[in-house]
């Protein structure tokens, strides 16, 4: 049995930045930078196949163009993720 949850899930992904309240959150101070560090992603060496035209479609436009398209791939990844969460809560309604 599923548990479902009490949310509003439309009414938060509706919020935004200027609309919520931050009021009881502690303030950030600059201390709070110093000792944050920035964690890479772990990447996976592959080896895959593209179609001629994708690639030079990355090259054309960045010499990053690897990176780039991991970060079109992540963004689809993201989305398509976002619209499951999307699906399955338009579903509990």
């Amino acid at each position: 049995m599923k548990k479902h949850s009490k949310t509003d899930w439309v009414k938060v992904n509706a919020l935004t930045d200027d609309t919520i309240d931050y009021s009881d959150s502690p303030e950030v101070i600059e201390d709070f930078f110093k000792i944050m560090t920035k964690r890479e992603p772990e990447k996976v060496l592959v080896n895959i196949r593209l179609n001629r035209e994708v690639v030079d479609f990355f090259k054309q436009h960045s010499n990053k163009y690897q990176t780039k398209i991991n970060e079109v791939l992540l963004s689809l990844v993201h989305s398509y993720r976002n619209l499951i969460i999307t699906s399955k809560t338009n579903q509990i309604q």
